[in-house]
């Protein structure tokens, strides 16, 4: 087989785009070679420098920034879909009518943090240390739920995305954490691929999700795969490593031909070459695949349907 791939994780990829509210009306978002792309604004760090004077920032900028702080988040990995079946549906409308709920309650506790503190008459002022102790953990306070404003405003707007580019932005940050990872990058990354492998596996073999049980591979090659047990007490044993994530599940390659894609041999839009199992324990075979879009009846628009 092949030495490990330089070529980008998203070369498997089509462009895809959606159209978003800015303004007044909406503008197309595109994805197109690993870079979410604002068409409609060609000056997009312009419009920034006039938001930070005090200008209004277009929505567009607003969910590029979104995107920018999520690129690498591995908590995207647990809150998106897993799969085309993996509904998970967010409108617009969801998102503004989010955005303000929280805009409301932090308000809220912006007038109660600005409001001066009372003491009962008679008794003399506390400490300084302690009065600029207490606006101190107020601040702590605010910052941290305009924080969790922030990023539960995030999620909803990239979610509200759709699929198509759901499984793009997974891409991205599984190809962010490909390399050695610490202890927690590990445990998310396990999560991460056994939730949408175990998804694979039952339309591969039939076996209950339950039963499938990831780790992950370090150093060359792509992994293995054992089956074990019987009835009930089977467990699919997988090992691969992070980049699966990227360069095949993101792709739409997990689950072609009825084989178990377990690498990209051969990397390209709309004909690819990979690795690929018959049945767990074999050795890959490789096969020449052909991509088709979705049309769409499914709800996974933008995401390709490979073929051999």
């Amino acid at each position: 087989m092949t030495p490990a791939p330089n070529d980008p994780w998203y070369s498997c990829l089509p462009s895809c785009e959606t159209q978003v509210p800015c303004g007044q009306g909406r503008h197309i978002v595109r994805w197109d070679a690993g870079q979410l792309r604002l068409p409609e604004h060609p000056d997009a760090e312009a419009e920034l420098v006039l938001a930070a004077l005090g200008g209004d920032k277009a929505g567009c900028v607003v969910l590029a920034e979104a995107w920018g702080r999520h690129a690498s988040d591995l908590s995207v990995l647990a809150v998106g879909p897993r799969g085309p079946a993996d509904k998970i549906v967010v409108s617009w409308e969801d998102v503004e009518a989010a955005a303000q709920a929280v805009q409301h309650g932090v308000a809220g506790f912006t007038g109660l943090r600005r409001s001066p503190l009372r003491r009962p008459a008679g008794l003399p002022a506390g400490p300084p240390a302690a009065t600029a102790g207490h606006s101190s953990r107020q601040r702590q306070i605010q910052q941290e739920m305009e924080r969790v404003a922030e990023r539960r405003n995030d999620m909803l707007s990239l979610l509200a995305l759709g699929y198509g580019f759901s499984v793009r932005l997974a891409g991205q940050v599984a190809a962010a954490h490909a390399g050695p990872a610490d202890a927690t990058a590990r445990s998310a990354l396990v999560a991460a691929i056994t939730g949408r492998l175990a998804l694979v596996a039952e339309q591969w073999l039939g076996i209950d999700p339950d039963q499938v049980v990831v780790s992950l591979h370090d150093g060359p090659g792509w992994g293995r795969t054992e089956l074990t047990g019987q009835a009930g007490g089977r467990r699919l044993l997988v090992s691969l490593p992070p980049s699966w994530l990227a360069r095949v599940w993101a792709c739409g390659l997990a689950l072609t031909g009825r084989h178990l894609v377990v690498a990209v041999d051969r990397a390209g839009w709309p004909d690819a070459r990979v690795q690929a199992l018959r049945a767990p324990g074999a050795e890959p075979v490789l096969l020449d695949v052909h991509a088709r879009p979705d049309d769409g009846r499914d709800g996974t628009a933008d995401t390709p349907h490979w073929e051999v």
